[in-house]
């Protein structure tokens, strides 16, 4: 990153949100920002970043189309996208796709 880059952090929870400002803050680190934001509206203009980094996020998001749609937005042509989540290998049963606790899980 270096001193002339810039990272953006965004989260789901205030209370996520409240600890990596904290954290931020004892660190020190000034050319970081932490955003509230549902995972499926990102505050961001178009063609904002080279690199998105998502951890978790997308089993999570019940519009997953929807989510890498918007992360499409917001990369730079020619941007990554580095992730790590958790996928299935075959269809859950209905019992468990209409759990919310299910997903998390």
């Amino acid at each position: 990153m270096g001193a002339e880059g810039k990272v953006f952090g965004v989260d789901l929870t205030e209370e996520m949100v409240d600890r990596a400002r904290t954290n931020l803050t004892v660190m020190q680190i000034k050319n970081a920002k932490i955003h509230l934001v549902s995972s499926e509206n990102l505050p961001f203009e178009n063609d904002t970043f080279d690199v998105v980094i998502s951890n978790g996020v997308f089993n999570l998001s019940p519009d997953k189309p929807g989510l890498f749609a918007e992360i499409y937005r917001v990369m730079k042509p020619g941007g990554r996208l580095q992730f790590a989540d958790i996928i299935l290998e075959r269809k859950l049963p209905p019992h468990l796709t209409t759990s919310v606790e299910s997903w998390s899980q």
